[in-house]
Parts: structure tokens; sequence; C-alpha cells
């Protein structure tokens, strides 16, 4: 597709529901990690990707993009909240001609899904995933609101933009719209419905 907007991941956050000793993004999942498997769903759709991420976590990454793709930010500025880690994405792909948030604890969310998000958003302003009339991710936002996005602070991610103006749902067949990690048993849950795994990559 000719309109290509940049793929935001934001892997920054500290995982604190997460009750076990690692973080949610390290779990292993599909032959791989959470976040990595997230990550190559997103490269999959050959849209550019962004991952925002910590020092901690880059390794998860660094084998799928390039040390370009990865924006790292230092502990102070991960525990000021979603908000922030999607403000530095979109400042680091500033002129990007709209941006996909997607949180990189879905690892599930398809690529197909992600470039009907990306067409939709070539007419609207903002535009989210829903599955059988349920909001998911990822939310798509033009380059109009680049102003906006580049404020965003705190816990809430992009929800103070999603209020202030129209959304379009674009509907999608695909249940890992919904589905994130937050807890071990979320992990279990999407475990069950995950393909088959694949062979490990690293």
């Amino acid at each position: 597709m000719r309109f290509r907007p940049t793929i935001v991941v934001p892997a920054a956050g500290s995982g604190s529901r997460f009750g076990g000793p690692t973080h949610k993004l390290e779990q292993a999942f599909e032959g791989s990690t959470v976040l990595a498997t997230t990550l190559r769903h997103a490269i999959e759709s050959q849209l550019p990707v962004l991952v925002v991420t910590t020092a901690e976590l880059a390794p998860l990454a660094a084998g799928l993009l390039a040390r370009r793709d990865i924006l790292l930010l230092d502990d102070s500025d991960a525990a000021r909240g979603m908000g922030s880690t999607i403000a530095a994405g979109v400042a680091e792909r500033s002129g990007a001609p709209g941006w996909l948030v997607l949180p990189g604890d879905m690892p599930l969310v398809r690529p197909a899904t992600l470039l009907a998000v990306a067409g939709a958003l070539e007419e609207h302003a903002v535009v989210y995933a829903q599955h059988r009339g349920r909001r998911g991710h990822p939310v798509g936002f033009a380059a109009e609101l680049y102003s906006e996005l580049i404020q965003l602070s705190g816990d809430d991610g992009a929800r103070r933009v999603l209020l202030r103006y129209p959304a379009h749902g674009q509907e999608v067949d695909d249940p890992g719209v919904l589905l994130d990690v937050d807890t071990e048993a979320d992990l279990d849950a999407i475990r069950k419905v995950a393909p088959p795994a694949a062979p490990a990559r690293h």
C-alpha cells in the first residue's frame, strides 16, 4: 500500500500487574517471546515499525529490527506512563503520514488487521480495530494529530485524543485485537488460543 503509517509499539512499561519473576514481554510465546511475536506480526505487515522500549528489554527486539527502529527510553521516562511512551515514538517518526499504536503485549494481532486499520486511516483521523463491535488495538492516528500526540503523558495512553475526536471502528475478524497480557492468567489464556508454535526464533 502507498499510504504507510508507522506502527509504534510501546514496550517500556514495568508490567507491574504481571506476577512472574521476569517481565511479561519476556515470556515465552509462539516459539519466541511476547514482544518478539508482536513485533514479528507488525513487520509482516510490511509497514514501518518503531518499538519504544528500555535497555533491559531492547534485546528482545534486536534480532528483528534495525537499531534505528528501536527507541530507548531511560527508566525515568519509561516510568512516566504509556502516554509518554507513545509521545516519544510519534516524535521520533515525526515525518510519518500517521501512526498505529500497537502495545507490545498484544502478540495475536494479525498483519492483515494492521493493514486494515492503516487503510481506514486514509479517510479518518482516528481509527481503532474492533472485533464483533468491541473496541481493541491497534489505534491509528492521522498526521494532523501530531501536535496533540507528542504532548501525551501519564498512564491513560492516547485516551485523551480518542475522547476529543470522532473515531472510526474498523471491524476485523481478529479476536487478537482484544487480547493483551497484563497477568499470568492472561498469558495462559492467549497461549491456549494461539496458533501452534513455530520453531524458535532468536
